[in-house]
C-alpha cells in the first residue's frame, strides 16, 4: 500500500498547487504519482505540484522542485515561488521575511511583504538560444517562427525556464488553443516552451494568456508574466514597471532592461488533506 501524503492546496492567482512537505515525508515523485495528484477527477488536482525539500548548499534556505501536471520537471514557476513563500512560513517552517530557494533554474529569492504580497526576485534573463533551449543561428530579440498556416514573430527567452511571447492585437481573440500546443512543441524547441500572447494596453498594462508547458492555458503564469514584460521592453513597448492582467488576477513587474525581473503578487492557502492513491482521492481538512 503506497503511504497516504499530508498535501496543501495552494493557489496563485487562479494558477492551482499541491505542495508537498519533504522535510517531513518522502514523497513518491514518479511521473505516474505526479499525473495521479494532478488529476482533477481522480486525485487532488491542480496545474504543479510544488516540493518544499532541505537545503543541500550553505547560503541557501531550501531546496525547490516543480513538476507540471503531465509529470515533468521543470525549471521554474513564478506564482508557485509565491506560494511556496507563504506556505513555508505559514508552516513555521522559517521566520525570515525574505528567503533564498535553490530551483532546477537557479536560485531565487522570495521576500514576503506587510500587505500579504511575495515579491520575488526572479534572477536575470538568458538571451541566448543553446541556454534557454531555442535553436537559430544567432541571438535576437525576435525570431520568425513557421506554424506551417502562418509565420509567427516571437520573442524567446528563459526565466529558468523557456518562454515564447507574440505580440497580438486582441488576447481574448488570441488563437491560444490552437498556436499554444504547436508553439509548445515545435521542433525549434527540443525541451518545449512556454507560450505567452500579449496585448499591450498602453506603457504600463498588458493583458497576457499563457499556455503553460506541460500543463496547457492556465488562468495565470508567473514567469510568463515576467517574459512578456522584459519581452515588451525589449520591443520598445513598455516601461520598467508593468501591471500584467491576467485571467485569474494581476500582477506588477518591474525590469530595468539590465538587472534582475521583479514580480510582486499575491499567494493563497485554500485547504489541507491526504491523498490515497489506492483509495478514493482525498480527505481533506480546513
Amino acid at each position: 500500500m503506497t503511504q497516504a501524503l499530508r498535501f496543501t492546496k495552494m493557489h496563485g492567482l487562479g494558477n492551482d498547487f499541491v505542495v508537498l512537505n519533504a522535510l517531513e515525508q518522502m514523497p513518491d515523485l514518479s511521473p505516474a504519482r505526479i499525473r495521479r495528484i494532478a488529476d482533477r477527477h481522480f486525485g487532488v488536482g491542480c496545474d504543479q505540484v510544488l516540493v518544499v525539500l532541505p537545503a543541500a548548499e550553505p547560503g541557501v534556505d531550501f531546496g525547490y522542485r516543480i513538476f507540471n501536471a503531465d509529470g515533468g520537471e521543470v525549471q521554474q514557476c513564478g506564482n508557485g515561488a509565491r506560494c511556496f513563500a507563504r506556505y513555508v512560513r505559514d508552516e513555521g517552517l522559517s521566520t525570515k521575511d525574505t528567503i533564498t530557494v535553490r530551483t532546477a533554474g537557479g536560485v531565487i529569492a522570495l521576500s514576503l511583504q506587510a500587505d500579504g504580497d511575495v515579491l520575488v526576485n526572479m534572477g536575470p534573463v538568458r538571451w541566448d538560444p543553446p541556454s534557454i533551449p531555442f535553436l537559430a543561428d544567432r541571438e535576437e530579440r525576435s525570431y520568425a517562427l513557421n506554424l506551417g498556416s502562418r509565420v509567427a514573430q516571437i520573442t524567446v527567452l528563459s526565466l529558468g525556464n523557456p518562454h515564447a511571447v507574440q505580440v497580438v492585437s486582441d488576447v481574448e481573440q488570441a488563437p491560444v488553443a490552437v498556436e499554444g500546443p504547436l508553439i509548445e512543441r515545435h521542433p525549434r524547441f527540443p525541451e518545449g516552451v512556454n507560450v505567452g500572447f500579449m496585448q499591450v494596453i498602453n506603457r504600463r498594462t498588458i493583458r497576457l494568456r499563457v499556455y503553460e508547458r506541460g500543463a496547457g492555458e492556465t488562468l495565470a503564469c508567473g514567469s510568463g508574466a515576467c517574459a512578456a514584460v522584459v519581452a515588451g521592453r525589449e520591443r520598445g513597448l513598455l516601461d520598467d514597471l508593468v501591471e500584467v492582467m491576467l485571467r485569474g488576477g494581476r500582477l506588477t513587474i518591474q525590469f530595468d532592461g539590465h538587472g534582475p525581473v521583479w514580480m510582486r503578487g499575491p499567494a493563497c492557502r485554500v485547504y489541507e488533506g491526504w491523498f490515497h492513491d489506492e483509495g478514493l482521492g482525498c480527505e481533506g481538512t480546513d
